[in-house]
């Protein structure tokens, strides 16, 4: 008699980022059943904060705001029999690990702790941190070992999840197509509300009141690692084929999601609908990791400064040469050297015959970098301020131009997963090293699969916006842009493969004119995924951009216009036509 699959194991997240919701933990804890509850608190910016925290105080260094969550939380799951694995410990998990002890102690709840630690690297000269990112299997031994509460270091955001999934059902690395499935959940988890319809194209579909606040999502991981995406019943967002297909795309590249558990093949993922705020996924195909892990390196860039100048009513172009000049001639006469690098963004957000001032303004964003923190500073701020009695009519500023602050750099570089000592700290403070998977794969690009057959180019086509029929959602990776582009229908997936190709997405974003758009198509998702290779200059921390992170671009491409099939638009409000 074949015995019966294992109950699922629920895990929950309850943050995406060091600043989300906080009483996010509580609130999974209270509403709904859990078996393991995780939190990702750390981003590329978030080590940059933390490393400069740590040099003042070398006891910190970790996100304190998940221990004061715990304050309440630990008891909460400790009663529930809810285990808590989190990031948190960012660059001293060690020091989160006592502090959680101590925590514990104070408030009465008998837990046990253990941290996971191994992933910071030699610091090289000139950089702040350095860390390798970790899998799962040392966040598995502290489970194993009879851990309630486990924080880490940097690990992969999936890690989070493919350690419980791995303790529980008692995975070992050549599991690799189960594996790969809790990647796939864990992916979909990490960044907390963006999988239940926060942040989402097609957010008009669900109305205010369900998107107010979005339930935090959970996966129900089977022992084969498929899952069930959801959330707990009665909170608010969305959980539907869109959400999670969003979620997907976010941050990734090709078919090739690779970690240090696992390679997964997304182009292999199956979403089906599991019933109402149910995704199910499965087929999800594992390949060996790769024989390096990335490492995040962070340090600080230079200095840069930063001026808003409002431009109000008529004239708004030539009220911006004219302060352009002006600014150019006020620092020549400084007698300084001018910044290494001046930049100035002209945003028309002016509108005529407008009804109040600030409908009738536009910005001029003025942005200066340079390594020595002098040649932004005083020389920029007195040059922008000894204009306002004599340039253009209607001069102001949106604040007082500062003395300038220091910018950061991530930068991602390989390391032979051999050479990290990647160590789980168990409860009873013995140290258990955890070797690396002695399977391993080089990355490869996957061949390019078959496209769909056209959509007949007989039918009568309109120019409307591309977001009326494919939704977006985009990110950062260090200087690059993601940007995952999808449809909901198999008609639209034939439209949309062959029309948005590389020289159709380089002409409706021409800030990727001159730089290079790699396209991978998800036939199982209908969508594609374009990287744009140097969009963000030096990454999140440098804020070289209007939209630094790359959140908006998807956005950006949905609102441009092309000729879109009639028939793909029946029953869609249609926009008045451009020329």
């Amino acid at each position: 008699m074949t015995a019966p699959d294992p109950a699922p194991l629920r895990i929950g997240n309850a943050s995406g980022f060091y600043g989300d919701r906080f009483d996010a933990l509580r609130d999974m804890l209270t509403d709904g059943p859990l078996d393991v509850l995780t939190g990702d608190y750390l981003a590329e910016l978030t080590m940059l904060i933390l490393g400069r925290s740590r040099l003042k105080d070398p006891e910190k260094g970790y996100a304190t705001t998940f221990l004061r969550q715990l304050e309440e939380g630990l008891g909460l799951a400790h009663e529930r029999g809810v285990k808590i694995v989190a990031n948190a410990g960012g660059l001293n998990p060690a020091g989160l690990a006592d502090a959680v002890r101590k925590l514990a102690a104070k408030v009465g709840v008998p837990v046990t702790v253990a941290h996971v630690e191994g992933d910071s690297l030699p610091v090289p000269d000139g950089f702040l941190t350095a860390n390798a990112y970790l899998g799962g299997s040392g966040i598995a031994a502290c489970l194993r070992a009879g851990a309630e509460v486990v924080v880490t270091g940097r690990v992969t955001d999936a890690a989070l999840v493919t350690g419980p999934a791995a303790a529980h059902f008692g995975w070992g690395p050549d599991d690799l197509d189960a594996l790969a499935g809790a990647v796939v959940a864990g992916h979909v988890l990490e960044c907390g509300t963006q999988a239940t319809g926060g942040n989402h194209a097609f957010f008009g579909a669900y109305g205010p009141a369900l998107l107010r606040r979005p339930g935090f999502p959970l996966a129900e991981i089977h022992a084969d690692g498929s899952s069930v995406i959801t959330k707990h019943d009665g909170t608010g967002g969305v959980v539907d084929l869109s959400t999670v297909t969003a979620q997907l795309l976010y941050e990734t590249g090709g078919a090739r999601y690779a970690g240090p558990d696992v390679t997964a093949r997304l182009d292999t993922v199956r979403l089906t609908a599991d019933g109402p705020d149910r995704v199910r996924i499965d087929g999800v195909r594992g390949e060996a990791p790769p024989p390096t892990l990335k490492a995040g390196l962070t340090r600080l860039g230079g200095w840069r400064n930063e001026v808003v100048f409002v431009l109000t009513g008529l004239a708004i172009e030539a009220k911006a040469d004219l302060v352009k000049a002006q600014f150019a001639d006020a620092l020549e006469r400084g007698g300084g050297r001018p910044p290494a690098e001046v930049r100035w963004e002209l945003a028309r957000t002016d509108h005529a015959d407008a009804d109040t001032e600030e409908r009738a303004s536009a910005l001029l964003r003025l942005v200066v970098r340079d390594q020595d923190a002098e040649a932004v500073g005083r020389a920029v701020s007195s040059a922008a301020i000894e204009l306002a009695l004599g340039s253009y009519p209607g001069f102001h500023v949106t604040a007082p131009p500062g003395k300038g602050a220091p910018y950061g750099v991530f930068e991602a570089r390989p390391v032979p997963a051999g050479g990290v000592e990647h160590t789980a700290v168990l409860p009873d403070g013995s140290r258990l090293a955890i070797e690396p998977p002695a399977l391993t794969q080089e990355l490869a690009d996957v061949d390019e699969p078959p496209l769909p057959d056209p959509y007949p180019s007989t039918a009568p086509t309109r120019r409307v916006p591309l977001g009326l029929i494919a939704g977006a959602r985009s990110g950062d990776k260090g200087g690059d842009a993601n940007v995952g582009v999808w449809v909901r229908g198999d008609d639209a997936w034939r439209w949309l493969a062959h029309e948005l190709t590389v020289e159709r997405f380089r002409e409706l974003l021409p800030e990727t004119a001159d730089l290079t758009v790699v396209r991978h198509v998800l036939p199982n998702l209908r969508a594609l995924n374009f990287t744009v290779h140097g969009l963000l200059g030096e990454g999140v921390a440098a804020q070289a951009r209007f939209d630094p992170q790359a959140k908006a671009v998807g956005e950006w491409l949905r609102s441009r216009w092309l000729p879109v099939p009639v028939p793909l638009l029946e029953g869609i409000p249609l926009p008045e036509v451009t020329a």
